[in-house]
């Protein structure tokens, strides 16, 4: 599994952000009001950063030989997962809060402050899901030994010769 890279979630940030602001439009353009998030949305995205952290920690341990018992490591595999798939929905939740954001601050209209503190919990909740990802896939990885051939090296030598 590779770790997650930038550019990625800046994909899912851009596609976020054009599904957000895409939306809004058209909901205008049919006479309905503008998507608000529920407000129970930040809390859940906050509560999941908490959760992948905590259940990243022991594998984190483990890993580092500071846990006596053996962790299973088919569930350190579904912890990383779980990291790197929150830090993408994180990303894309980011981006979608962003564009609807953006299509409110482009309005001659002026937002109201409700709907515009959910939007910004939602985004400022994402991005800590981003992080939260990004440090529990950290604490997943298995540091390489000292012993440990340089890349390319097999048993019977060194690949090409």
């Amino acid at each position: 599994m590779k770790r997650t890279g930038a550019g990625i979630l800046t994909i899912a940030v851009i596609v976020g952000l054009v599904v957000g602001f895409l939306l809004d439009t058209s909901l205008t353009a049919m006479g309905r009001s503008t998507f608000v998030p529920a407000a129970s949305l930040p809390t859940i995205l906050a509560l999941l950063a908490a959760v992948i952290v905590v259940l990243a920690i022991p594998v984190f341990r483990a890993t580092r030989g500071r846990n006596t018992r053996p962790i299973d490591p088919f569930r350190a595999v579904r912890v990383a997962m779980l990291a790197k798939a929150s830090s993408l929905l994180g990303a894309a939740a980011a981006g979608f809060a962003a564009g609807l954001i953006a299509f409110l601050v482009t309005r001659p209209v002026v937002p109201s402050i409700g709907s515009m503190g959910s939007i910004i919990a939602t985004l400022v909740c994402a991005v800590i899901l981003v992080v939260a990802g990004l440090v529990a896939e950290q604490l997943c990885t298995i540091r390489k030994d000292d012993d440990d051939d340089a890349p390319g090296n097999t048993p019977a030598g060194p690949v090409g010769i």
